[in-house]
């Protein structure tokens, strides 16, 4: 199958007799993307997006590599669906842009956000080293798609609210100030580690270390649920227990990306993934998602809908 972005449906059966050619990265199989036939970019509107690639000679880091196309993929499917405003940084300073690198002989570079560059190491797409990364920092979840979706949370913090005096100011009446020092406060998380009680009000432990990364990880979250229930919208999942459990019945009847109440999209992603949870502990693997969602972080999944709404409706 062919992909077109933002199509519907964005699924094409086969090119033949269409006006559409492939991305180039179509022939290292890493994309199934398409492009108009007079488009002059050779590269589609995901893969344009990278400044940096490894060194494919290395077929280690050739799989890495696609693992990280995969997710990344998904990530600018995402925020093309929710309408964000999508500049390359190639042609524009306040543009984003991503650096696919490997540590092997660097060992100061690391996975982060910095002016709209996102740099994701490739080590970080080997299964094994990302376990034991994750049991290192304590997560319960560790994956290539909660990485881009964490760091371009960043991105579009400096896009959405930093210069604009209304929204920094309701960001900071949830997150905190993050005119905190950033440095000093990530010292003292890795230190002391989260308060005792930070569920009542975070959706991770590391999203108390100081407000932008309250923003990012709650970022990163939105955009989880916002897919799981478009996912299950595509595949048409109702959950219909046996039991009648009122509280875990729903049905997917909607887009997500068009409803504008985010406490009905909330209320759709509890029990669906309850469901999912349930169907993967049955094959003893990790839940699908291992959050607790409070009353507290769900005022601050609002404000993100809210923020992004305009921008689709």
């Amino acid at each position: 199958l062919t992909f077109k972005p933002v199509q519907e449906p964005p699924l094409i059966d086969d090119l033949e007799g269409g006006s559409y050619k492939y991305c180039k990265n179509h022939a290292r199989d890493v994309c199934n993307w398409v492009l108009e036939n007079d488009d002059p970019n050779t590269y589609c509107s995901a893969c344009q997006f990278n400044r940096t690639i490894p060194d494919l000679s290395d077929q280690e880091n050739f799989e890495r590599w696609k693992q990280l196309e995969i997710a990344k993929h998904r990530l600018i499917y995402q925020l093309q669906k929710m309408g964000l405003s999508l500049l390359n940084k190639k042609t524009n300073d306040n543009g984003l842009c991503f650096d696919f690198v490997s540590k092997k002989g660097n060992n100061e570079l690391m996975t982060g956000h910095a002016n709209g560059v996102i740099t994701i190491l490739v080590q970080e797409a080997d299964s094994v080293l990302r376990e034991q990364m994750r049991k290192q920092f304590l997560e319960p979840y560790r994956t290539l798609i909660g990485h881009l979706r964490h760091e371009v949370g960043h991105y579009f913090w400096d896009r959405l609210i930093k210069n604009d005096p209304k929204k920094l100011e309701e960001f900071r009446s949830l997150f905190g100030d993050e005119k905190d020092n950033y440095s000093d406060a990530l010292k003292a998380y890795y230190k002391s580690g989260a308060p005792i009680d930070w569920q009542q009000c975070y959706i991770s432990k590391y999203a108390t270390s100081h407000p932008w990364e309250d923003w990012a990880e709650t970022w990163a979250h939105y955009l989880h649920i916002m897919d799981m229930v478009e996912t299950a919208y595509f595949f048409g999942v109702d959950v219909k227990p046996k039991k009648l459990i009122k509280k875990i019945k729903t049905k997917v009847s909607f887009d997500p990306y068009t409803e504008e109440k985010f406490e009905t999209i909330i209320n759709i992603c509890v029990p669906l993934s309850f469901a999912v949870n349930s169907i993967n502990r049955a094959m003893g693997v990790p839940d699908v998602y291992p959050f607790v969602i409070t009353p507290a972080v769900i005022e601050k999944l609002k404000f993100i809908h809210q923020l992004v709404l305009p921008n689709r409706l």
